[in-house]
C-alpha cells in the first residue's frame, strides 16, 4: 500500500480527474436541539454560526454564494471543479421544497460536480429523503452526518440530542437511496480516553458509512464548553497526543474507509484552545513528518 491514508483529495481525484474544491454555503439557521424541537442551546461545542464559520452568507441566493465562494478561492482552483457543500447548522431542517429549491440551484451549476449536504440523523424524514433521492440522480450527493460520538453518555453530556439507534436508521436509509455518508466525530471529548475515540471510529464503519471527517476538538468563545473548560472540568489534548489519537484510528480502521478531514480549522477570533491547533502549516507540517517517522499506515492493524 503507496499511500498512508485514503484522502479525500485522492478520492476526488480518482473521481472526477481533477482537483475539487469545497464550497461552504448556507441554507438553514437553525437546529432541533436549538430551537427547543428536541433541545435547547445546541450541542456544547458549536459555535454561533452552527459550525459555519467560514460559509457563505445565508441571505444571498445559492447561486449567489456560489459564486462568492468559487471567487474566494479561484487562484488555488484553475480548471479545477467545485463541491456544493452546505455546511451551516441542520442543512435538512427545513421544508422539503426549500431544500429542493437550493439543491437543484447548486445542481444545475456546471462547475459543481457533487453536492454535499451537512446535517442530523435526525432530520432525515421521509421527504427529505424523497428529496435527496431525486437530485442525486442529477448530480451525486454525499450527506456529512454529526456523530461526534459513540459514546451515549459522552452524547448526552454534548448535547447531541440524537440517539445511536437514529443515526443507524439514518445510514441505512441514505445507503437505501444510493447515498453514501460521512461520519463526523470529534477528538478529545471531554472525558472520553483515546480508546473511546477508537470505538467511534470502529462504530461509524461498522454501520456502513463510507467516509470519516475527523476534527479536534476546538473551544470556542461564547460555548457552553467554553465555561466547562474554564472551570478546569477537562483539558483539551497536546499536538503529540492528537496524532497519537490519529495514529490509532487509522492504523485500525479499513483502508477503503475515506478519511474526509484529520483535523480542522477553527475561526481564530473564536478560538481559545487549543492555540497550537490555530497554526494550519505547522500542524499539517509536524503531522506529515509524525506518520512518516511512525510509519502510520491505514488498516495496519486489521
Amino acid at each position: 500500500m503507496d499511500r498512508r491514508y485514503y484522502s479525500v483529495n485522492e478520492y476526488y481525484k480518482n473521481k472526477y480527474g481533477c482537483k475539487v474544491y469545497k464550497l461552504s454555503l448556507s441554507i438553514s439557521n437553525t437546529c432541533p436541539n436549538r430551537d427547543g424541537k428536541v433541545g435547547f442551546g445546541g450541542c456544547i461545542f458549536c459555535s454561533s454560526d452552527g459550525s459555519g464559520d467560514f460559509a457563505e452568507c445565508l441571505e444571498k441566493s445559492i447561486t449567489e454564494q456560489i459564486e462568492s465562494a468559487k471567487n474566494k478561492v479561484a487562484s488555488k482552483n484553475k480548471n479545477g471543479k467545485y463541491i456544493a457543500y452546505f455546511q451551516s447548522f441542520t442543512s435538512t431542517y427545513i421544508s422539503p421544497q426549500k431544500l429542493l429549491n437550493a439543491l437543484l440551484q447548486a445542481a444545475d451549476n456546471s462547475d459543481i460536480v457533487e453536492i454535499s449536504i451537512g446535517t442530523r440523523a435526525d432530520c432525515l424524514g421521509k421527504e427529505i429523503l424523497d428529496v435527496l433521492e431525486k437530485v442525486n440522480k442529477i448530480k451525486p450527493i454525499t450527506v456529512e452526518l454529526g456523530l461526534q460520538t459513540s459514546n451515549e453518555k459522552t452524547a448526552q453530556l454534548i448535547n447531541r440530542c440524537c440517539s445511536n439507534e437514529m443515526y443507524e436508521i439514518a445510514v441505512k436509509n441514505l445507503k437505501a437511496i444510493g447515498i453514501d455518508t460521512v461520519a463526523h466525530i470529534i477528538l478529545g471529548l471531554p472525558y472520553e480516553t483515546s480508546q473511546m475515540m477508537l470505538e467511534s471510529a470502529k462504530y461509524a464503519q461498522s454501520i456502513g458509512v463510507s467516509g470519516i471527517k475527523l476534527q479536534l476538538l476546538h473551544v470556542l468563545k461564547d460555548t457552553k464548553l467554553l465555561k466547562m473548560y474554564q472551570n478546569g472540568e477537562f483539558d483539551v489534548l497536546s499536538m503529540e497526543e492528537y496524532f497519537s489519537i490519529l495514529k490509532l484510528i487509522l492504523e485500525n480502521i479499513s483502508p477503503d474507509i475515506v478519511i474526509h478531514r484529520l483535523t480542522g480549522d477553527g475561526d481564530k477570533k473564536k478560538l481559545v484552545a487549543p492555540l497550537w491547533s490555530a497554526d494550519k502549516k505547522r500542524v499539517l507540517n509536524s503531522l506529515n513528518a509524525y506518520f512518516e517517522n511512525e510509519n502510520v499506515i491505514q488498516g495496519k492493524n486489521i
